[in-house]
């Protein structure tokens, strides 16, 4: 959704109104027993992945690993395809979240025919949140216009045992001239009809079908799909040169001819956003600043997730995020 070139898109925005809508009126319809049941998107169920198998001392055969298809949908989540013990430590080549990481993108979007300074800085937590049975990894993000902060938010990615990195909700918050108006949550298995959605494959190849990247029925109206749109594209930005660039072509069906456009680079990331059609916000994006946070940094961006998680779990009803274990 789609706004940015993080981890994931916010809002701006009519999509902005559409998360105030939501402050509104989502804890009245999802949890007042009204249920939040809207849209068309797919049920997930079992999924179709082939499994290996082990034995038992006994000779008994039993099934354990479940692996994704080769042509993976987002109709095709199962939490079997994830594995407990990793499924929070994504390392997709062209998605890489490895907790410490800061990304910080500079350009504008365009309001009433007026440029206007836009920055996102994303923060790859050390935290881990279990989100229907899959342990996810957690990112802290936070959008600035001109200069002010607008909105902030955690989003949920998994990767699976194939590579692919899977969005499983979001939380969001919105501020007004600083102040906090209010925040709404979805994720899956804690609010009904709410889908996951693929986020980055683990090899994008051209002429591959679009996908969706998660669906949220209203009043979220979240429903952002993807697809390959160039590979082995090069492109500069201030941090750096990059070649076999992967540009995915982001829309939103209820929108049509409105495109975003997000550059992935090999072992970095979202590097640039750009635009195409009738995108309404012209938003463009590079990244400007890549750190990695020291042991107090990363502490400091920590606590200031959980905060967030605070809040967040007057809207959502999924447990606590923790930090992650030590990897051997």
């Amino acid at each position: 959704m789609a706004d940015c070139s993080r981890f994931h898109q916010f809002p701006t925005g009519a999509r902005r109104e559409a998360v105030t809508l939501a402050i509104a009126v989502a804890v009245a319809l999802c949890f007042g027993g009204l249920g939040c049941d809207s849209g068309s998107e797919p049920a997930q169920g079992a999924g179709t992945g082939a499994t290996t198998t082990t034995s038992t001392s006994g000779g008994e055969t039993t099934a354990s690993e479940a692996l994704p298809p080769a042509n993976l949908t987002a109709r095709d989540f199962d939490p079997a395809f994830f594995d407990p013990a990793s499924s929070f430590i994504v390392d997709n080549e062209w998605l890489p979240l490895e907790p410490g990481t800061k990304w910080v993108q500079r350009g504008w979007t365009e309001e009433d025919g007026k440029r206007i300074s836009h920055t996102i800085v994303s923060v790859a937590t050390d935290l881990v949140k279990e989100i229907n049975g899959v342990r996810a990894f957690v990112g802290w993000e936070r959008d600035f216009s001109d200069g002010e902060l607008v909105e902030a938010e955690l989003v949920a990615f998994a990767q699976d045992r194939g590579g692919n990195v899977w969005h499983l909700g979001e939380y969001s918050e919105v501020y007004e001239d600083g102040e906090f108006v209010g925040g709404s949550a979805w994720f899956v298995g804690s609010l009904d009809r709410a889908r996951a959605g693929i986020q980055m494959r683990a090899n994008p190849e051209l002429g591959s079908p679009a996908y969706s990247e998660g669906f949220a029925p209203a009043p979220y109206f979240w429903g952002d799909w993807g697809k390959v749109y160039k590979v082995g594209e090069s492109t500069c930005v201030p941090v750096d040169c990059f070649d076999d660039v992967v540009v995915i072509d982001e829309f939103e069906p209820r929108k049509p001819g409105a495109h975003q456009l997000k550059y992935y680079a090999r072992g970095v990331g979202p590097v640039r956003t750009g635009w195409r059609g009738r995108d309404a916000d012209h938003e463009v994006l590079v990244l400007a600043k890549l750190e990695h946070l020291g042991p107090e940094k990363l502490v400091a961006a920590r606590r200031a997730a959980l905060a967030l998680e605070d809040r967040a779990l007057v809207y959502g009803r999924t447990g606590s995020a923790e930090t992650r274990p030590a990897q051997g």
